[in-house]
């Protein structure tokens, strides 16, 4: 991914209403999220699942601050029927952090869920989102957006959780299952940032994430 395609990505999404930043690497991208944080004063904030958004450090940031409540839908010291509600709640919080399976050249976003608790916050409800995305997830257009969430993200995704039980947890390829584990559920493709500038993204000049 050369500096001229991630610039071009960024202005895409800009023409489309995004706010969007580039930054080198994941401290970078971790300087830019506290900024707009303090700058928003939140009362509510909360994440949805994101190795890239991790990687920057931010949740322990944020966890560690008295200044706003962290709901936390994956603290492993909850029950799952416990960490679904933290996840609903999500959806009232002020700002929401997460990633994005992959950001088109053409400037949209894509994403493939198990529950939605990641993509409903984004499409509405808090106040402010922040998406982070390294350079890997950028691909040309909506068609291999989609093959790349088949492929690469779905797959390494299920890996990741060894009690899930699907066909492509064997075979390292979605092969569009019906188990009961099936991790891709619910589609979400983002157009158009609407009001503009409630979405800002991050672009970090990194391979990150899944």
């Amino acid at each position: 991914m050369t500096t001229e395609k991630l610039q071009a990505c960024a202005e895409a999404l800009r023409r489309h209403h995004f706010e969007t930043a580039i930054v080198a690497n994941t401290q970078e991208a971790f300087e830019r999220i506290r900024s707009v944080v303090e700058a928003e004063a939140p009362k509510l904030v909360s994440f949805g699942d994101s190795k890239t958004m991790r990687k920057t450090g931010i949740i322990d940031w944020l966890r560690d601050n008295g200044d706003w409540t962290l709901l936390d839908g994956f603290d492993p010291q909850m029950t799952r029927p416990e960490r679904l509600e933290i996840r609903r709640q999500a959806l009232m919080s002020d700002l929401f952090i997460t990633g994005i399976n992959a950001v088109t050249e053409e400037g949209t976003l894509h994403w493939l869920d198990m529950v939605g608790n990641r993509i409903a916050p984004v499409a509405f409800g808090p106040r402010k989102v922040i998406l982070v995305a390294g350079r890997n997830k950028i691909v040309a257009d909506r068609t291999q957006a989609e093959e790349r969430i088949r492929s690469i993200a779905a797959p390494q995704n299920i890996a990741r959780h060894p009690g899930f039980r699907t066909p492509c947890a064997k075979t390292g390829v979605c092969m569009d299952c019906n188990s009961p584990d099936r991790i891709c559920n619910t589609r979400m493709e983002m157009l158009r940032c609407y009001p503009a500038g409630r979405i800002l993204v991050i672009l970090i000049d990194q391979d990150l994430g899944l």
